[in-house]
């Protein structure tokens, strides 16, 4: 699904990543850990395209994202990758159901099949009733969910998540965290998520740590 072959970045003398080698399997929940620094949000953006390395391959559903031009990228991207960031990001002049339609409609799809995706998520993600309400009206959870139904609407094969937690309460990142692997059982996406939780880590199916730039071995327990 994912092949990351002797991936290196640097920024200016900074080398961020020092030749990084990963296989993520479909399906899998991934979770990559680290100090700060340590490269993790520099992978992911790699990873999801938004970045490019200075050395190696990224190879994600089959396609050379490393050898595509921006116009290609930013196809792939729409089509076949979702994001999840630390703050939602939603446009606040949009509904909860328009938000999650937006990267339908970049994808040319019609405003009926866009809908009935949309509505289809919100079912369920539990927020239906929220469909017509405005981020300023939604709580931490709530937009954080039509987030998730935004990365989700194009059916991508991989979800990307940076610390997709960091900003909410125990309550709702607990409903968070259970959503991924129920997305995961539903649709059959792989997630690679970057995170500082703990508790998230640990219910992953693989956790990968880095440190320097380098994936580091595990500590024992």
């Amino acid at each position: 699904m994912i092949d990351i072959k002797n991936i290196t970045k640097s920024f200016g003398p900074l080398q961020v990543l020092k030749g990084i080698d990963l296989t993520i399997d479909k399906g899998e929940v991934v979770s990559i850990v680290g100090p700060s620094g340590a490269g993790k949000t520099t992978l992911l953006q790699i990873i999801g395209t938004l970045d490019r390395p200075d050395t190696g391959s990224v190879s994600v559903d089959s396609i050379v994202t490393t050898t595509l031009s921006q116009k290609q990228l930013s196809d792939f991207r729409n089509r076949h990758l979702g994001f999840v960031f630390q703050f939602h990001q939603l446009l606040p002049e949009f509904t909860a159901i328009e938000n999650i339609m937006i990267p339908a409609y970049i994808a040319g799809r019609s405003n009926k099949d866009a809908k009935a995706r949309a509505e289809e998520l919100l079912q369920f993600m539990g927020l239906t009733d929220r469909a017509h309400h405005k981020p300023a009206e939604l709580s931490g959870g709530e937009k954080q969910r039509v987030a998730v139904a935004r990365a989700l609407v194009n059916n991508p094969a991989v979800i990307l998540a940076d610390e997709p937690s960091g900003s909410l309460d125990s309550q709702n990142k607990k409903e968070l965290h259970q959503l991924f692997f129920d997305l995961r059982d539903k649709f059959g996406q792989t997630f690679v998520i970057v995170t500082h939780d703990e508790e998230l880590a640990s219910l992953t199916d693989r956790t990968i740590h880095m440190k320097d730039g380098l994936l580091a071995i595990p500590p024992q327990t």
